[in-house]
C-alpha cells in the first residue's frame, strides 16, 4: 500500500509568530506557509483519493439512492495530503500543544498522529471513531477536553478523536481540526453512522465566542517557504484582507455538491463557454482546479495545451503563455478573473513537478468524469489563494471577494 507521507502539505501554513487577533466577535489566526511535498506523482494521487470521495457521492446520486446522506469513504476520511496549512492550538488544562491541518471539508478535529495525547483534564466517551483513508487508516476514541487558540479564546469542552491505531499514516502534523460543514463528520463513528460531531466553530457560537458560524480564509500566491501570508477569521471576515464588496452565492440543492461546501458557477475563457451553470465544490484540500472531462478539454482546445507526459499536466510554450486570456468563474453576480499567471504552475517549483526551469504548465485538470455527476468541478487551493473565500454554515453560502494579490504575477 503506498504511504501516502500524506507528505502534508504542498503548501502548508502554520501559525507561528504573530498572536491571535480578537475583535468585534472574530478571531483571527495567522499562518505561515511551508513546502513540504517532494514530486508530482505523490501531490497527484492525493488529490486523486479526494475525487475518490467525491466520486463515491456521485454513484449513490446517479442510482437514485437519496436516503443515503453520506459515501462509503466520507470525505473527512480523505482531508489530509499534500496541500493545507496548520494552526498550533492547545489541548487539554493545562493544554499541550499540537500542529493541527485545518480542513474546510472535515468536521472531525483529532490528534495522535505524531504527537501522542495526553492531557489530565480530558474524559474519554468511549465513543469508537474510524477514519479510513484511501492510503491509510486510524482508530481511536472521542474525548471530551479543553482547546486552547490563546489565553483569551479557548473552548471550555470540545469532542476530539484521539488515535490509538493508524496504518500507512505518515503525515508532517499532529492531527486535524475540522472546520467544515458539520454533516461533513457523517460516517466517522461506526456505532452511529448518521451521527454529526460538532466542529470547532459550532462550540465556539455554543458558548458565545462568536456570534455567527462563519469562517473567513485568506492566503496570498507565494513560492517562498516560511511566508507569514495567511489568515483564517473565525466568526466573520477581515475587511482589510480583501477589495470590493464579499458576493455570496447559496449552497447548491444538487448533490453530492450540496453535501460540501458546493456551489453552481459558469466558466467562460475569451468567450468561449468552458462550463455552463452547474454544481461543483469548493476544497482547500485540493491544490489543483479540477473540471468535468467534456469542460477540460474545451479549456484545453482553447489554450491549445498539450498533455506532459512525466506529469500529467498540459504544458504550453511561452508563446501560448502571452496569448493566454482570463479564465472567468461567473458566481451569482460577480465574474472573478483567474488572471493568465494564475492559470500556471510557479515556475520556481517546476522541479517539483518534473518540470524545466522555463516551462510553463497549466494547473487545470480534468475530473475523469463528464458533466452530470453532481460535481462538474472543484476549485481547489490554486483558486482559493486569488479570492478571499467566506464559509457561512449558518446561512449556507459561500463568499468571495478579490484581494490585493488576485492579478500577482507570482507564478
Amino acid at each position: 500500500m503506498f504511504s501516502v507521507v500524506f507528505l502534508l502539505a504542498l503548501l502548508a501554513f502554520s501559525v507561528t509568530g504573530s498572536p491571535v487577533e480578537v475583535r468585534n466577535s472574530t478571531i483571527t489566526l495567522p499562518m505561515t506557509r511551508r513546502l513540504a511535498f517532494s514530486n508530482v506523482t505523490d501531490l497527484l494521487r492525493h488529490d486523486e483519493a479526494r475525487l475518490v470521495a467525491f466520486g463515491e457521492y456521485s454513484t449513490r446520486g446517479r442510482r437514485g439512492a437519496d436516503t443515503l446522506p453520506h459515501p462509503t469513504v466520507p470525505l473527512s476520511q480523505v482531508d489530509l495530503g499534500m496541500q493545507g496549512y496548520t494552526v498550533r492550538v492547545g489541548i487539554g488544562n493545562p493544554p499541550t500543544y499540537y500542529d493541527l491541518f485545518v480542513d474546510t471539508a472535515s468536521a472531525i478535529t483529532w490528534v495522535g498522529a505524531a504527537l501522542p495525547y495526553f492531557s489530565s483534564s480530558g474524559v474519554n466517551t468511549n465513543v469508537p471513531v474510524a477514519v479510513d483513508y484511501p492510503f491509510g487508516t486510524f482508530q481511536g476514541t472521542i474525548w471530551e477536553d479543553a482547546i486552547t487558540f490563546s489565553r483569551r479564546v479557548s473552548i471550555a469542552r470540545m469532542d476530539i478523536g484521539v488515535a490509538s491505531a493508524m496504518q500507512d499514516i505518515d503525515i508532517a502534523a499532529d492531527g486535524v481540526l475540522g472546520i467544515g460543514p458539520t454533516s461533513s463528520g457523517r460516517g466517522t463513528l461506526p456505532n452511529s453512522r448518521d451521527q454529526m460531531i460538532p466542529t470547532v466553530i459550532d462550540r465556539l457560537v455554543e458558548q458565545q465566542t462568536i456570534t455567527r458560524p462563519v469562517v473567513g480564509i485568506f492566503f496570498e500566491p507565494t513560492v517562498a517557504n516560511g511566508d507569514n501570508n495567511g489568515e483564517l477569521c473565525f466568526g466573520g471576515t477581515n475587511p482589510r484582507k480583501y477589495i470590493k464588496r464579499l458576493e455570496y452565492t447559496d449552497i447548491t440543492a444538487i448533490r453530492p455538491s450540496s453535501f460540501h461546501w458546493g456551489i453552481n458557477q459558469w466558466i467562460r475563457y475569451a468567450n468561449i463557454e468552458i462550463l455552463a451553470y452547474s454544481p461543483g465544490i469548493i476544497d482547500s484540500g485540493c491544490t489543483f482546479l479540477y473540471l468535468a472531462t467534456d469542460a477540460y478539454e474545451r479549456y484545453r482546445a482553447a489554450t491549445g495545451g498539450t498533455l506532459n507526459p512525466a506529469n500529467g499536466l498540459l504544458q504550453i510554450s511561452l508563446q501560448q503563455y502571452n496569448e493566454l486570456s482570463n479564465l472567468e468563474f461567473q458566481i451569482a453576480q460577480r465574474i472573478l478573473r483567474f488572471v493568465p499567471n494564475a492559470q500556471i504552475w510557479p515556475r520556481s517549483l517546476n522541479h517539483k513537478i518534473d518540470g524545466g526551469d522555463n516551462d510553463i504548465f497549466l494547473v487545470v485538470k480534468s475530473l475523469t468524469t463528464p458533466t452530470g455527476a453532481g460535481f462538474n468541478f472543484v476549485n481547489g487551493y490554486v483558486f482559493l489563494q486569488r479570492f478571499y473565500t467566506v464559509f457561512d454554515s449558518g446561512k449556507r453560502r459561500v463568499g468571495f471577494a478579490p484581494t490585493l494579490f488576485t492579478e500577482a504575477s507570482t507564478n
